[in-house]
């Protein structure tokens, strides 16, 4: 797929990770003293972002200096993300102990947290957002900052227990992994495949939405590969699985880093033999299929009962290429 690098999270920013120097405590530290050096910050998950102007949403990350405050004293415990095509160094480092006066818990339990928090410390405007509000609006290079920091950070928050002793263990090379004291067990982040099914039969795409889903979402079937499978057998499993619909020739498409926690959703296009649906109900509410003209619809946002899906996530991005004919 001659696209396949253009979907959100993808790179192509100029990123260079650098993964030499973190296990060189020097060397981040004179990184860490440099003029140029950003740090992200991240508050429960969500990332430190502002506004290009007044008349704009918030489209694009904002950085602290490595001076300020909240980060000053914490390189020990800040992630070295890399070094960019300015040879700027960037790092990014968690505040999740502050807490937010009147803060509302439901709207952060939402579905989709559309609540902003402002920092007293930091400048007007600059605010604590879910990334899939912006993801679709950032640059190649802050996305993917934005997408490793936050698997990162995800991965710490789920794993802060030697796996093999259980004894709590330590940050380590810069937040690129965790050390055991007392067994010595080292422990690297993990991502997680996730295969994702542009599933067509002649001119239709099959669809299913999760039970709790706001009226009208619908998305691309996906599923976790299992051990010993390929994505090819995963595909055909996770279709056959939640729909009865059963699947032959299986082709990859294009892959995207999804950091809500932790995953890497690879896409695939598959050509299904049949058509009847049969929904397993334990694993999705309801499966359908949609025309091309339906789709498109959709994405004009014509249709009267199917909303489109999220710009940024890689179905919007399948089904987008699938509707100019440029998969392959």
């Amino acid at each position: 797929m001659k696209q396949a690098e253009r979907v959100t999270f993808g790179g192509g920013g100029g990123l260079d990770r650098r993964a030499e120097l973190r296990d060189s405590p020097e060397g981040l530290q004179n990184l860490w003293n440099e003029r140029e050096t950003r740090v992200l910050l991240f508050w429960r998950g969500k990332l430190l972002s502002r506004r290009s102007d007044p008349e704009r949403g918030l489209n694009q990350l904002a950085f602290v200096s490595p001076r300020h405050p909240l980060v000053a004293q914490h390189l020990s415990q800040a992630f070295f993300l890399g070094i960019g095509p300015q040879q700027e160094a960037y790092f990014a480092h968690d505040i999740s102990s502050w807490q937010p006066d009147a803060l509302d818990e439901m709207a952060l339990a939402s579905f989709v947290d559309q609540s902003e928090q402002q920092h007293p410390d930091l400048p007007a405007g600059e605010v604590f957002a879910e990334l899939r509000l912006i993801m679709a609006r950032l640059s190649p290079l802050q996305a993917e900052l934005a997408a490793s920091a936050k698997a990162l950070f995800s991965w710490h928050h789920s794993h802060g227990f030697c796996a093999k002793c259980g004894a709590p263990s330590q940050l380590s090379q810069a937040g690129w992994q965790r050390l055991c004291p007392r067994c010595a067990a080292l422990h690297f982040p993990r991502t997680d495949p996730v295969v994702i099914m542009l599933v067509t039969h002649g001119d239709d795409v099959l669809m299913g939405r999760s039970p709790g889903w706001p009226d009208g979402m619908y998305s691309l079937l996906a599923g976790f590969v299992e051990p010993g499978e390929t994505l090819e057998a995963a595909v055909r499993r996770e279709v056959q699985e939640e729909t009865g619909v059963a699947v032959a020739q299986v082709d990859y498409l294009s892959s995207q880093p999804w950091p809500f926690p932790m995953s890497l959703m690879i896409g695939c296009h598959g050509h299904a033999t049949s058509r009847e649906i049969t929904i397993d109900p334990k694993e999705i509410e309801d499966a359908i299929w949609v025309s091309r003209q339906d789709i498109m619809m959709s994405f004009a946002g014509e249709h009267p009962v199917l909303k489109p899906a999220r710009k940024g996530a890689i179905a919007h991005f399948l089904l987008e290429n699938w509707l100019a004919d440029t998969l392959d």
